[in-house]
């Protein structure tokens, strides 16, 4: 627990908050950090809920959400699991589960990440989803791309922006590849509509029912 100490309260030389007072979302930046000093910065938050954890080649990246932030990563989250329900998919579920690889010097906790089937102890999801309030000084698509994540979904000022891995990076996409007979368009509408999320829900699986969920 010692060795982590500096990176929860680190010298002023290597740490800044880039968050503005009042914000929602709180965002601190710790530069020149190793991987042994990341790892042991995981191995002392566990499991604590409020807390994501990016890394990023000596960058570590520490969010703590607002309310509305958890509130829009996880409306999207329950739309898309109710397309898999009525699309009688496979798909499993693992929030903000640590995805880290040491060789690519990289590592982060998505907003919410799914696979189809399930995904094995230390595996990569095959989407994950992030809603960015403030923007800190890692290049999220740099760090998803050396894990090797398929696609990612990125929910930045009312848009969401769908991201396909290729041969040169990501290339940003209308449709997805992971949930093909999904129609992103649509499912922001509903997730921007106002009202519990219970409602918006189920008026989402009744839409899907209307026109046939595939």
């Amino acid at each position: 627990m010692a060795a982590a100490a500096p990176l929860i309260i680190p010298p002023a030389d290597r740490a800044g908050a880039v968050a503005p007072e009042g914000s929602e979302d709180q965002l601190f930046v710790v530069h020149d950090v190793s991987w042994e000093e990341y790892e042991a910065l995981l191995a002392v938050l566990g499991d604590r809920p409020g807390v994501r954890v990016t890394y990023c080649e000596g960058v570590l990246e520490l969010m703590s959400p607002g309310g509305p932030h958890e509130g829009r990563k996880k409306i999207l989250a329950r739309l898309v699991e109710t397309y898999a329900e009525e699309a009688d998919l496979p798909l499993s579920g693992y929030g903000s589960m640590t995805v880290r690889r040491r060789f690519a010097n990289r590592g982060v906790e998505p907003d919410e990440c799914f696979v189809l089937g399930t995904v094995e102890d230390g595996g990569i999801p095959e989407l994950a989803i992030e809603v960015i309030e403030k923007s800190g000084t890692i290049d999220k698509l740099s760090v998803y791309a050396g894990l090797g994540v398929p696609e990612v979904w990125f929910l930045k000022k009312g848009k969401l922006s769908v991201h396909l891995l290729g041969p040169d990076g990501y290339a940003e996409a209308e449709r997805s590849r992971f949930l093909p007979g999904l129609d992103v368009a649509e499912l922001m509408q509903f997730a921007q509509r106002a009202g519990d999320q219970t409602t918006v829900v189920r008026a989402w699986r009744a839409r899907l029912r209307e026109r046939g969920a595939r």
